[in-house]
């Protein structure tokens, strides 16, 4: 008589415990996910993480939704994602900014091996360098003549100290033996109003972000930063080419999870980050910028953002760069 009684209190229990991990992996999302953006809205990092969303929404079925927590070099956002619930429900969108912080903050407000887990790399994509229309430069020659000649009057602009942008271009002036004044905002699109109004002259920034200034003329381009031209400006030479063959720089996007995401979790997001990576309205909308699509599974991302932090470590270590640069 005792049996049927144990058995109806267990099976009480269970239920009050709610469903079991897989079951709640199996069906998420079941609500809306938000992806995190460590910048201020309108610069290249909306512009690339918008159409995922977008994308993301229509196949999963759930809302993927943008916010936004700019600051100290994208240190606040990523800090608010690696402490957040390992739910899937907060995710970061993530540069190659992300791969300085370890150098740049020897005191982290959390653990990059354990408190953030790599789903996907989406994106990797060059740069455009580009000036006010005040400077008396047409090409990346004249620009480096001009700058080491008056190094006082070349003020760089940048997304966030510290950022990728920073030491990239922290990276170019060592090559070229200038030291500039560097001003730093919170995001491109304050960057880019500052740059057209001319209280700044010079960027390394997004083709996106500027594509109709310099369409208008109202900013000049006069180098792209990969290791080949691009398509859509196929008549302007790299830096490379340009005079300083040891400089390269090309940017990526990357998803990243709280750490101590299911593992279910995180290779459902890789695989629908893939599946919208090979969209073909998807890849003609960022080919046309440029931009090269990946969708790289977890393991992929995670040893790419490694190596990443390496090299940046490496630079970080060469230039001696201190955040109050």
């Amino acid at each position: 008589m005792r049996i049927p009684y144990l058995y109806a209190i267990c099976s009480f229990a269970f239920l009050l415990s709610g469903p079991p991990a897989h079951a709640q992996t199996d069906a998420y999302p079941s609500r809306p996910v938000t992806i995190l953006i460590p910048f201020a809205a309108g610069g290249n990092t909306e512009f690339e993480y918008r159409p995922y969303a977008i994308k993301l929404t229509e196949n999963v079925g759930r809302p993927f939704i943008l916010d936004f927590k700019a600051g100290a070099g994208t240190l606040i956002g990523t800090t608010y994602v690696a402490k957040a619930p390992p739910d899937g429900y907060l995710l970061l969108g993530a540069s190659s900014s992300y791969a300085a912080l370890p150098s740049l903050y020897p005191d982290l407000p959390y653990d990059p091996n354990k408190d953030l887990t790599a789903v996907s790399i989406m994106t990797t994509k060059a740069s455009v360098l580009v000036i006010h229309p005040s400077l008396p430069a047409s090409t990346m020659r004249e620009f480096i003549a001009y700058a080491r000649a008056n190094p006082d009057k070349i003020n760089q602009s940048t997304p966030g100290a510290g950022g990728a942008p920073h030491l990239r271009s922290l990276q170019l002036y060592n090559l070229i033996g200038v030291t500039p004044t560097f001003i730093h905002y919170k995001g491109t699109g304050p960057l880019v109003t500052d740059l057209m109004a001319g209280r700044v002259n010079v960027a390394i920034t997004g083709l996106p972000t500027v594509a109709s200034q310099l369409k208008s003329g109202k900013l000049r381009v006069i180098a792209t930063t990969g290791r080949e031209r691009m398509a859509l400006l196929p008549d302007i030479p790299t830096v490379a080419e340009s005079g300083v063959p040891d400089y390269e720089f090309s940017g990526w996007g990357a998803m990243l999870a709280p750490g101590g995401t299911p593992a279910p979790i995180v290779n459902r997001l890789s695989a629908e980050l893939a599946k919208v990576a090979k969209a073909p309205d998807i890849i003609q909308r960022f080919r046309q910028e440029g931009w090269q699509m990946v969708g790289s599974t977890p393991e992929e991302a995670r040893r790419w953002i490694a190596s990443e932090i390496e090299f940046t470590r490496n630079l970080v270590k060469q230039t001696g760069l201190k955040l109050e640069q």
